[in-house]
């Protein structure tokens, strides 16, 4: 290693000397208080890679650049930054595309920078050469391409704004080879200068004092809390305001420990495979206070059909999103934090004048959802007495606590994770939620981890999506980043199988993982093979002790494979397109509720 330099080190800058363009990116991010950054070199990033060698800022060498991304997606979920990642040209910056989608689609800060072919080649099909500005495009909130040295620390310190201002989300910075390689006067402050990007903060006060006089006119209110409460850091001006209005909560995906699970106004997840009392409160509700979500498909059903008695009170910092799939009887647009902190005395006030509004008939139907259809399921549904993976989610939960942070994979698993991982504080699950991207644990684990090195960090995943990215490991090895790997493997990709089963007569297509001579690869020699501890647990009398085992390795990464029944399924279940209404609860089909 080099010697380490600080913006202020006259050998970095003094005034009427010239840095390089590489150099002045690695400075940039130095004054915007990054600490640590995601990537892998390559041709077209190399000259920044070298000053960046020389730099405070911690670099930790990733195994595939979709791992960068991901990676930096868990540092920023985990802690609130902005998540950095630096990728090459070419497949460096397509390898980062599903990253980026995956932040854009859930609103996470990420400042990205790829490298590019000098300007003199752009457009000859060099050697590595993609459009990444283009090809992005769709899939971030903004990106630039620099061929200028002397527009870089703006173009970083612009991209770095926009990420964390208004809707989180990921920003693109593409810089030619030879802007790195000229030479340039760096300046600092920066001018940004972003022509019609005003993010909306404060809210309508008008709006907020309608949305009052709805409030109190309300007799089955609900809270419906999605990912951007988190985005915001206002869970707690979201219990303050079910404090001051006792309504019920209804979390999201996204939003799992923006309000306490053990809270008995929480009602848990809705949608697709959420509980009960969330599904039948959104649908017989008679108003929706949505906060921060945006009515998704997995949250609603279908559309037509969902809560089809509410009014809608909507509040966004994103305007595109008010009405755009469920029309807004008082629209709202503002910062979550912001806003809360404006409308909490409005309410406040109302309730000591008007008195709290009786809920006692609508929590009575909320509370029977809660004893009559618990999250629960069959210890032994196949008489074989097969490991339940919802058993050993549970008991990781009981074990751990909700003081760990906890990273999931896409599939089976990932729900179950949803449903029995208790969440009782915000930023401690980390998950896909609108584009469903199997091989998010491990990276986001690492990155989660990096962001809290003195948090447990636990990353639950399945063995099809733990196939996606498990090289991963080797950085977490390599790195000294000990994250701890709940491996839930059912032989199948198995949300897929599940789906087979219920509505495709059980034909099989291209679900299965293992082979008639067991499991490939065997997951144990993968994990030492990297460096990890290893265990493997086959019954239930053994998962307790193999997680506290777990508990105790700390100087490296922990793979626990839990083999699990291959029958086990997540239930409830709205089936894909169908109303809320037809939630079903079990195996047997058995209709959830009645009339009210």
């Amino acid at each position: 290693m080099g010697k380490t330099r600080t913006p202020e080190s006259p050998d970095f800058r003094r005034a009427g000397e010239k840095i390089t363009g590489a150099q002045a990116i690695v400075k940039t991010l130095e004054l915007l208080g990054v600490t640590d950054v995601f990537g892998i070199p390559g041709g077209a990033i190399l000259p920044t890679f070298d000053p960046l060698m020389d730099s405070p800022i911690r670099q930790i060498l990733v195994r595939h650049e979709q791992g960068a991304g991901h990676a930096a997606e868990g540092y920023a979920l985990s802690s609130g930054k902005v998540g950095v990642a630096i990728v090459t040209s070419g497949p460096g910056a397509t390898n980062l595309m599903t990253a980026l989608a995956d932040a854009n689609m859930d609103s996470v800060p990420l400042l990205c920078i790829t490298g590019q072919v000098g300007v003199e080649a752009i457009g000859t099909d060099a050697f590595q050469e993609t459009d990444a500005v283009g090809a992005s495009m769709p899939l971030t909130k903004h990106n630039f391409l620099v061929t200028d040295p002397n527009d870089i620390p703006a173009a970083i310190a612009s991209a770095y704004s926009i990420a964390s201002t208004g809707r989180p989300g990921p920003v693109l910075v593409d810089i030619t080879k030879s802007a790195q390689n000229a030479e340039m006067d760096f300046r600092w402050p920066v001018h940004i200068t972003l022509p019609g990007y005003k993010p909306t903060v404060k809210p309508n006060g008008k709006q907020l004092k309608t949305a009052t006089e709805v409030v109190m006119a309300a007799h089955k209110p609900v809270i419906y809390a999605g990912g951007g409460v988190l985005r915001a850091g206002a869970a707690p001006e979201l219990t303050e305001l079910v404090d001051v209005t006792n309504i019920p909560v209804v979390t999201t995906l996204n939003a799992l420990g923006a309000f306490p699970d053990s809270d008995p106004r929480n009602m848990g997840m809705p949608g697709m495979h959420g509980t009960v009392p969330a599904v039948g409160a959104m649908q017989k509700s008679d108003l929706l206070i949505a906060i921060g979500a945006r009515f998704d498909d997995r949250v609603t059903g279908d559309l037509s059909s969902f809560a089809p008695e509410a009014k809608v009170i909507h509040i966004d910092i994103d305007p595109a999103e008010i009405s755009k799939n469920r029309i807004a009887d008082v629209p709202i647009v503002g910062d979550v934090k912001v806003t809360l902190k404006k409308w909490l005395p409005m309410l406040r006030a109302r309730v000591e004048k008007d008195g709290e509004r009786d809920y006692s008939e609508w929590y009575a139907f909320l509370n029977d959802l809660k004893q009559r259809f618990p999250l629960a399921y069959d210890p032994d549904p196949m008489g074989g007495g097969e490991l339940q993976p919802q058993y050993v989610i549970e008991r990781l939960s009981e074990i751990v606590g909700p003081d760990a942070i906890y990273t999931t994979g896409v599939g089976q698993h990932q729900m179950w994770a949803a449903q029995f991982i208790e969440t009782e504080h915000p930023r401690h699950f980390i998950t896909s939620g609108g584009l469903g991207t199997m091989g998010v644990a491990i990276p986001e684990a690492m990155g989660a981890k990096v962001a809290n090195p003195d948090r447990v960090v636990w990353a639950i995943d399945g063995d099809g999506s733990f196939q996606m990215t498990n090289q991963e490991l080797a950085t977490c090895r390599v790195n000294n980043i000990p994250i701890k790997v709940a491996l839930i493997n059912n032989g199948v990709l198995g949300m897929v199988h599940q789906w087979q089963t219920l509505f495709y007569n059980q034909r099989y297509s291209n679900t299965d993982l293992f082979t008639d001579s067991g499991y490939i690869p065997d997951f144990m020699k993968l994990a030492e093979a990297y460096g990890c501890a290893a265990i493997r647990v086959e019954n239930a009398e053994a998962v307790d002790e193999a997680i506290r085992q777990a508990m105790e390795i700390n100087d490296r990464p922990v793979v626990v494979e839990f083999i699990v029944a291959q029958e086990a399924q997540v239930w409830p279940m709205v089936p894909a397109g169908a109303s809320n209404d037809d939630i079903i609860y079990a195996r047997d089909l058995a209709p959830v509720w009645g009339e009210e």
